[in-house]
Parts: C-alpha cells; structure tokens; sequence
C-alpha cells in the first residue's frame, strides 16, 4: 500500500485499537486522532469504583496518554479537539480546536468515526444544577469526585436502576451515603427477567438503598447557591445533595448522520461485518456503530467496551489492508452490588416472548462451590434454550463471589450452537473449591433436558 492518511474521530477504546492496529500495519502512514475531552484511552467502566474510592489515582483509570501514543506509536492524538463536520465527497472533516475555538478543513485517505455514546440528559427544569451527574468519559468522573470530596454530601438520589445505577449505588454507599433509588419501570435491571431482577431489589433493599419504581423524575431543585437540594416525582419529593443520572445513553451519530452515512433503526451507524458504513472509505467502531445480534438476527445499539475494543481491533485491520470481520453480539453483560454479582447472556424471556420464538426454562439455586467447602455461597441460574431441539439461547446468573463468570461458558454454548444436552456433558473443571461436582450452569441444563 502507498502512504495514506488516517484520521480517527474519538480517542476512546475503539478509535485507539483502530489507531493502534494500522500503527502496527502500516509504520510509515500518517495517523491523527480527534478527541473532544481531555483524555485517551481511558477505562470508563472503572469511573464508579474510582468514585467509591476503590480506585485510588485517576491516572490509574488512562491505559495510554497522547503523550504515549505519539512516543511509542508515532500517533498524534489531539484532546480537546472536535471534528463537527464530515464531506465524503472532499475526504476531509472540519476540526475545531477547543482552546481556541479556531476550525480547519484537514483531509484523509481513511476516515475512522468512534464517536462513543452519550448519556440521556432530561430536558427537566434543574438539571443543570451543582451535584448533577452524568458519568460517561473520564472528565465526568473526575468532575463528580471532586464534588463529592469537596462537599461531603450524605443523601444521593440515583435516577435509572440499570447497569450504571447498581454500580454508583455501591460507590456511594461506600462513601457512608444515604442512597435512594429511582427507575420508572416496575423492575430494576431491565435486561433480566423480572423473576430474576426481584433477587437483586431485594438485595438492595437489605443492604439500605430506597427503591422507588414507577416513578418518573419530574423536577430538580437547588438551593440559594444552585447546589442541588432534592428531587421530585410525580410521588413524592426526595432530599439530595448529589443527584446521578443513569437513564441510558444514546449513540453519537449526529455528525455522521449530517454527512449522510446511513444509520440503523437502532440510532446507531450502519455497519457491515468489516465495520464499513454506507460511504467509501469511511468505516465506524465501538459505542456509535451498530452491532448484529446473534440470534436475534437484528442490528442492535449495545454501548460496552469489549465490544468497542473489538470492533476497532477489526476495523484497524480491514484499513490496513488485512481481513478481519466482527462477527456479532449476544448481549452479554456483568456487574455487581457489594457481594451480589449478577450477569447475563443471549436472550431473556422476555425477549423470547417479543420474538415470538418457542422456548423452555429452568431456574436452579445451588452453590458456588462444593457447599462444604469454606467460602460457598448462594447461586440462581436462569437456563433459556429453543422448546424444538434445546439449543441454549440465554442464561441470567445472580450469586455470591464466583458466580457470575460462569455466562462466559454459556456465551460459548451460545456461538457453538450447542444444545442443552450438549451442556450437561460438557467436560467442565472440577475440584471441591471451584464448584460442585455438578456446576451448577449443568444442573440448569439438566432439568431443561
């Protein structure tokens, strides 16, 4: 290949595997990254724990500076630089540089969006109220820790009780914080089955967060120096020194959109299996671009860093002249809650339900190891496979210590297209500190078969 250019819009986890891919390539192409924020390559999912305290230094948090990529890599990441358009015609994207608010046209050969997502912001009367976080880049983050050690504050209201809310609940709770719990659906965690997000509310529950579900946030007030004082809904009113909202995100996609790159019905950008979207030469990777789901066989917009890691590791190669393809999702997700961790793969039942597909399932308690053996602990899996041939379609796993990685060997059933029968027999690792004789992911398969 001659020399090209390749710009990359974001500096994240995406953006920077890409970079880092065509790096290693092509050594004498010319690579230039635009971020927005003031970080690179940064561990998002880690921002909670930081905020708790768990994480100590938030340079812990940055896996590479742009100082580091252009001395090891001889790639030049510009932070606080944002690209606000895009011809596809010319090949080029207008820059501007935030310092300066100065704008100039640079061209590409190669153009790279990984513009991540954003999270929901409520147009609610208050929102931009001191103690009001969204938490999404490192600059969020460090922005709601410095808050919270310069304030002290002792009541938290979390709105959404998803993925983000558990994990900030924890946090909190281990700053000494009284924390409430909004969400406007009649469960929390909305990709478990209800019958399995009850085992986590309670949890809670015991372990003092408020829950209030059903309930909508209507309004934030802030005192006489706009600090954030309580929050409303439609049922009552809450007091709150620091209010985190964790509703959801949403892809970035307006700047590919405005440039005519075609988008899914998702919100996400359109993308192949090379991560090529519908204009020449102009691919898209991570939280921004769409995902096919394995078995739903739909084009879905999943925001997660393993995945945004891979597909700029595919789209990094296909640049580069190599072949390399993405081959999907399956939803698969993990957290936890103080010693409650919880995870979960393929589909749920309600999903199943929506896809009007036929299915069978079994829910077993057991052990996370041999239940002799110091350390066991408690553990509910939810087994879902096909009513027809028992192909294994989904699992959701709640428990103690140990618990939870265990959907990554359902992810591999999942992509084998091994049934439940299949399950049972699988030659999985045993020893009286690991598990039981019988894992218990077999003994769902078990009863299902």
């Amino acid at each position: 290949m001659d020399k090209k250019k390749l710009v990359v819009i974001g500096g994240d986890a995406a953006g920077m595997s890409a970079a880092s891919k065509v790096r290693r390539a092509q050594p004498d192409w010319e690579i230039v990254v635009y971020e927005r924020s003031p970080h690179t390559s940064y561990a998002a999912c880690g921002i909670p724990y930081y905020i708790g305290g768990m994480v100590e230094e938030e340079n812990s948090l940055i896996a590479r500076s742009p100082e580091t990529f252009l001395k090891k890599h001889q790639i030049l990441a510009l932070t606080h630089h944002e690209v606000i358009k895009i011809d596809t015609q010319k090949k080029c994207v207008l820059v501007k540089e935030l310092a300066t608010q100065q704008t100039d046209w640079q061209t590409y050969d190669h153009l790279l969006i990984a513009t991540g997502a954003s999270p929901i912001h409520p147009n609610l009367p208050g929102v931009q109220s001191q103690g009001v976080f969204s938490l999404s880049t490192l600059e969020s983050g460090i922005l709601a820790k410095r808050y919270v050690t310069a304030n002290r504050p002792k009541r938290a209201v979390i709105v959404g009780a998803g993925y983000i809310g558990l994990e900030m609940a924890e946090a909190l709770l281990e700053q000494g914080m009284h924390v409430s719990m909004i969400d406007r659906n009649d469960q929390i965690m909305g990709t478990l089955d209800k019958d399995m997000a009850t085992r986590v509310y309670d949890y809670l529950q015991e372990q003092g967060v408020q829950l209030f579900l059903e309930e909508t946030l209507l309004a934030i007030h802030s005192d006489a120096s706009h600090k954030v004082c309580r929050v409303e809904t439609e049922k009552r009113t809450l007091d709150a020194e620091l209010v985190i909202l964790g509703i959801g995100v949403r892809p970035n996609t307006e700047l590919a959109a405005a440039a005519g790159i075609q988008l899914c019905d998702s919100g996400a950008i359109a993308v192949n299996e090379r991560m090529e979207t519908s204009e020449k030469d102009v691919w898209a990777a991570g939280d921004c671009a769409s995902s096919k789901h394995l078995i739903k066989n739909q084009d879905i917009f999943i925001s997660l860093g393993t995945v945004a890691n891979k597909q700029g590791l595919v789209a990094g190669t296909v640049i580069a002249g190599e072949k390399a393809s993405f081959p999907g999702v399956v939803g698969t997700a993990i957290t936890r809650f103080q010693d409650m961790e919880i995870a979960r793969t393929g589909l749920s039942e309600i999903e199943a339900v929506a896809l009007g597909m036929a299915y069978r399932k079994a829910t077993i308690e057991s052990s996370t190891i041999a239940r002799y053996f110091p350390g066991s602990g408690k553990i509910a899996v939810k087994l879902i496979c096909r009513a027809d041939n028992g192909l294994v379609l989904g699992a959701q796993i709640i428990g103690s210590k140990g618990a939870a990685k265990r959907i990554d060997t359902v992810v591999a059933v999942i992509k084998g297209n091994l049934s439940v029968q299949d399950l049972v027999y699988l030659d999985l690792a045993y020893a009286p500190p690991f598990s039981g004789v019988w894992d218990p992911i077999q003994i769902a398969a078990r009863q299902l078969s």
